[in-house]
């Protein structure tokens, strides 16, 4: 969460595994390539401060809420991050309402 928020995306592409998918705004994106240029676009298209509002454990993983204000359009939004683990990496994050 630090490394994406703070747009560092070497480090927020250490955390994933080599195939991980993340969606986001209900778009897939496959892979250390494609994730890199969603880090680099998508996350510095505004600016925002974010919130954590709570963690919990799940099944696959875990799940980061986080409440946003910012540049984007609604100015506001309370996110899920959910997260699948594959060992100490993350194999899939879906970020959604």
């Amino acid at each position: 969460m630090t490394a994406l928020d703070a747009l560092e995306v070497n480090q927020a592409l250490a955390t994933l595994t080599a195939d991980a998918v993340v969606t986001d705004e209900g778009h897939d994106y496959t892979g250390h390539d494609e994730i890199g240029g969603w880090l680099a676009t998508a996350a510095g298209e505004y600016t925002y401060t974010s919130t954590f509002t709570g963690a919990d454990t799940t099944e696959a993983g875990v799940d980061v809420g986080q409440h946003l204000e910012g540049n984007f359009p609604g100015g506001v939004a309370d996110l899920h991050y959910r997260f699948t683990l594959d060992g100490a990496l993350i194999s899939r994050l879906v970020i959604e309402p």
